[in-house]
């Protein structure tokens, strides 16, 4: 009662931070007469005095004023926009390291190139993270050219670029990339053999769009690179013929988790199916000999019960295409991980690739940690705030909208199934178009997109889909969203990144309509047609009510319904929102208290009838409360066990970094050395032992096989005191003279030997140690049973593991130098290979579902062929006479070095 009295009051805590930003957007303000009167040349002038400024001491705060409206004012005269107060408002924010909460259609690309402008400034580059290549591209054209104007660079990262242009897109004052591309361009980074390889610079500052997107519902899923394995496709078609036959009392599923378990009448007709297809070692389907038959079980259950085609996939040329649940696209060249997409293959009958092991992995939420400076924007952050501050260290500010919101949201309405639900929405679609309103339909699926399309089309309702099986059309459908009687289906309206603007938009309809009409007073006169007709239409729709939005159904996460919702009511438009629930909808049916919703519906209510209560309304919120704790939850045991990995991924990358960076690794080899031979001794010789109960003759055969040398054991235990103190000194000494011997006559080879194994030897345990962890980790619950703590369990053994894996790397990199036969004919052969293209995957650890949408990866056969690639002879190079430096890139368009490709010597 008091807290709301203060609040009345007072303000809301944001309501008072706004307040205090409000002081500097009028300093901002104050400068505005000022440039205003600068010519453009003394406006880009601006950007060498702000540079000035910095290298002489003053810091972004103290430049920020004039900064913001050098951008305000170079954005007026490149777009014809000028920065609304509260546009600036969201920049403050921004360059704060916080998240700026902004509705729909206040402009929030726009916001983002003053924070950009501001700290690019320094030089060390500023990151715009977007959900997708087409916001990247269409965000680096499109704001770039302010920020060009003003004397900054702008760089895109996209799919399908070279090293090369990788690299230069990095070192741009600004660059555009996906969550994606910028995740698996540092792990690709860090498998590299060269430090010139590395495309990246040190992390400085990044502003995520879309940031409850990519921060929160993409946060389950570590990203992985992987490597493929060998090929078991005929096990998985013949599990698979098995699962099909299986009686569906023989199995429970659980839809929360989307896992399926045998009964145990299942476990014995699964055993006795198995061994008549021969898949069967002895009789028990858990015997340790048929483990690998049990995961491919288990995998075709999930592939067959859970995974629902047009739902969770589709199938086009041949292939099976993730979808993601959170913007209905398609993710091509994605793949579920653990052989689910080779068991989904399976059952869908089409080719089967190989399944893959992990290179390298790392998850959304160490991976942005790694920024000095963070921050996001969003028009729905608030009801995830927390989860922000306890991972990220952001605060979410709610910014005010420039214009007070119109927009109508109406009650829920309530059916008993999804026949009466979709046709009440037909009927209410089929009025609202006959007044001109416009109106954007939200689904779940594609199936529910589909089936309500069939539903419009017995009402003579003409509209347009846009689900996964047109993305590609899906930046135009929803531009002109907004026009005079535009019906539109969407699967999902998360993260789209175009604004629907009532009347239609006129400027993706020039491009549609007068592609073909060349310059001139016709195509000029054409245009203001348009824009003529589209401010009638805008007109109209006003007249009609605005965007009338529709759910559908409920979405787990209110954030979801949410941006949904926020479509409609732009910039003070009018508009409306409602939601249509049933009781076969995914949420009540798994989440909600589905006996007294079945009692109370069934029995108050007649077919085609509908309720609004809004009880019911809390009701389904507090379910939704309920799946998003859960999937916090989820997320936050994923950064418990990640965290552990990260510090070891962390040692591992920085060793790997000295490395490339060192002239010569010769130091690191002894100190390996010298930790090997105190190993080598004191497993022979246990402290606190006596001589008689050392094992002499292990200690001779581990000295030769390891350091390559042999010692004279038996006369240095014939002196009186020897102790394994002296032992090891007196290995040591031979070890090192034994090396010293093997690289005098060609130092300079040996140096880059020593160098290249290191790291292959580094990159190979690393990576066993990854598959070995991820092995623990799906096992490490079961130590909730003896009432250990998993995860205090994981990282105990974690770390013991990973001191394991350091010690084999020092005994093996010691062992092959010591020991192994070269030859060294061609020494300009020794430098390293390219990193090959290895495939990319953004993968749940928990149920081994691939979540990532955006970047397109290397088909499997793709990368095959480049790891079997050989090096072109020089009699085949056609670039012979060019002349080209041996560092540039091949002309061949490989991605490769010229002396790594064509320019290899014979």
């Amino acid at each position: 009662m008091l807290g709301a009295l203060a609040k009345a009051v007072f303000g809301s805590s944001n309501d008072r931070y706004v307040k205090k930003l409000e002081k500097v957007v009028a300093r901002i303000n104050a400068f505005e007469p000022v440039l205003e009167a600068l010519s453009d040349e003394e406006l880009q002038g601006q950007t060498a005095k702000f540079r000035l400024a910095l290298e002489q001491g003053a810091t972004l705060d103290d430049i920020l004023p004039e900064a913001f409206a050098t951008v305000r004012e170079a954005s007026r005269r490149v777009f014809g926009m000028r920065h609304f107060d509260v546009q600036m408002i969201g920049g403050i924010v921004l360059h704060r390291g916080e998240i700026a909460e902004m509705r729909t259609g206040e402009g929030k690309t726009l916001v983002a190139t003053t924070a950009t402008y501001l700290n690019a400034l320094e030089g060390k580059g500023v990151h715009v993270v977007t959900v997708n290549d087409y916001l990247a591209k269409r965000d680096a054209e499109w704001m770039g050219q302010l920020h060009r104007f003003l004397g900054l660079t702008v760089g895109v990262i996209v799919p399908n670029l070279n090293e090369a242009e990788r690299r230069a897109a990095y070192e741009a004052d600004i660059t555009y990339a996906t969550n994606n591309e910028l995740g698996f361009d540092y792990l690709r980074d860090n498998m590299k053999h060269e430090r010139s390889q590395m495309v990246q610079r040190p992390f400085n500052y990044a502003i995520v769009d879309e940031v409850d997107s990519i921060l929160i519902d993409e946060a389950r899923t570590p990203l992985i690179i992987s490597g493929p394995t060998d090929d078991k496709s005929d096990l998985y078609i013949s599990v698979d013929a098995v699962v099909k036959r299986l009686p569906a009392d023989l199995y429970e599923a659980d839809e929360k988790s989307k896992n399926v378990s045998l009964t145990e009448d299942g476990v014995e007709w699964a055993e006795r199916a198995l061994e008549e297809a021969g898949l069967l070692e002895g009789s028990n389907l858990y015997d340790v000999e048929n483990t690998q038959v049990v995961h491919h079980l288990d995998q075709a259950l999930k592939a067959n019960v859970m995974f629902k085609r047009d739902i969770d996939y589709v199938v086009k040329d041949g292939k099976v295409i993730i979808i993601d649940e959170f913007t209905g696209r398609m993710m091509d060249g994605r793949r579920w991980s653990n052989g689910l997409h080779q068991a989904v293959e399976a059952k869908e009958g089409v080719q089967i690739e190989p399944e893959n092991q992990t290179m390298a992995s790392i998850t959304f939420q160490n991976y942005f940690r790694m920024y000095p400076k963070l921050s996001g924007m969003t028009g729905t952050a608030a009801t995830e705030a927390p989860e922000f501050f306890d991972i990220y260290k952001m605060n979410v500010v709610t910014i005010p909208t420039n214009v007070p919101v119109q927009r109508i949201d109406e009650e829920d309405e309530f059916y008993k199934n999804t026949a009466d639900k979709f046709a009440a929405i037909a009927r209410l679609i089929r009025q609202r178009q006959e007044i001109g309103q416009p109106v954007l339909v939200g689904t779940v699926s594609i199936e529910k997109s589909e089936l309500l399309s069939e539903y419009l089309n017995r009402e003579g309702v003409k509209h347009a889909v846009l689900n996964a099986r047109f993305h590609e059309m899906e930046a135009r459908i929803v531009a002109q969203a907004g026009s005079l009687g535009a019906v539109t289906v969407a699967t999902n309206m998360a993260g789209r990144g175009t604004d629907i603007q009532l009347g239609g938009n006129a400027e993706f309809r020039v491009e549609d309509e007068l592609k073909d009409l060349p310059e001139g007073p016709d195509r000029e006169a054409a245009i203001a047609r348009i824009k003529m007709e589209v401010a009638e239409q805008k007109d109209l729709v006003l007249a009609a009510g605005g965007l009338c939005v529709i759910g559908t159904e409920r979405h787990e996460s209110r954030r979801i319904d949410n941006q949904l919702r926020g479509r409609s009511g732009r910039q003070g438009d009018p508009g409306m929102s409602k939601f249509y629930l049933c009781l076969e909808d995914d949420l009540l049916r798994i989440f909600g208290p589905d006996t007294l919703f079945s009692r109370m519906m069934n029995s108050n209510l007649a077919d085609g009838e509908a309720i609004g209560s809004k009880w019911l309304s809390k009701a389904i919120e507090t379910a939704q409360k309920k799946v998003e704790a859960r999937n916090y939850d989820i997320r936050k045991q994923v950064v418990e066990y990640d965290d552990v990995m990260n510090d070891q991924r962390k040692v591992i990358y920085e060793q790997r970094a000295d490395i490339m960076d060192a002239e010569a690794v010769d130091e690191v080899v002894h100190d390996m050395r010298q930790d090997t031979v105190n190993t080598v001794v004191g497993d022979a010789c246990p402290p606190g032992s006596y001589p008689e109960q050392w094992d002499t003759a292990g200690l001779v055969a581990r000295a030769r096989e390891v350091l390559g040398v042999e010692i004279p054991l038996q006369e240095w235990l014939d002196e009186d005191g020897v102790d394994p103190e002296q032992i090891e000194e007196r290995l040591a000494a031979l070890a090192d003279a034994h090396m010293a011997a093997r690289t005098a006559d060609q130092p300079e080879v040996w140096r880059t030997l020593e160098k290249s194994i290191l790291l292959e030897r580094l990159d190979h345990y690393w990576k066993e140690h990854l598959a070995t962890l991820d092995a623990l980790r799906q096992v490490v619950f079961l130590r909730a049973y003896a009432q250990k703590q998993p995860i205090n369990e994981y990282k105990q053994e974690a770390f013991g593991l990973f001191e394991k894996m350091l010690e084999t790397i020092r005994e093996d990199v010691t062992r092959i130098l010591a020991t192994a036969e070269f030859r060294f004919q061609q020494p300009q052969d020794m430098a390293l290979p390219e990193l090959p293209a290895f495939l990319s995957g953004h993968i749940d650890p928990l149920t081994g579902l691939d979540d990532a949408g955006g970047a397109s990866s290397p088909s499997v056969e793709a990368m095959l062929s480049g790891l079997g690639s050989a090096v072109p002879a020089a009699g085949d190079n056609p670039y012979a006479d060019l002349g080209l430096s041996r560092n540039a890139p091949c002309p061949c368009g490989s991605g490769s070095k010229y002396k790594h490709c064509h320019g290899a010597v014979a």
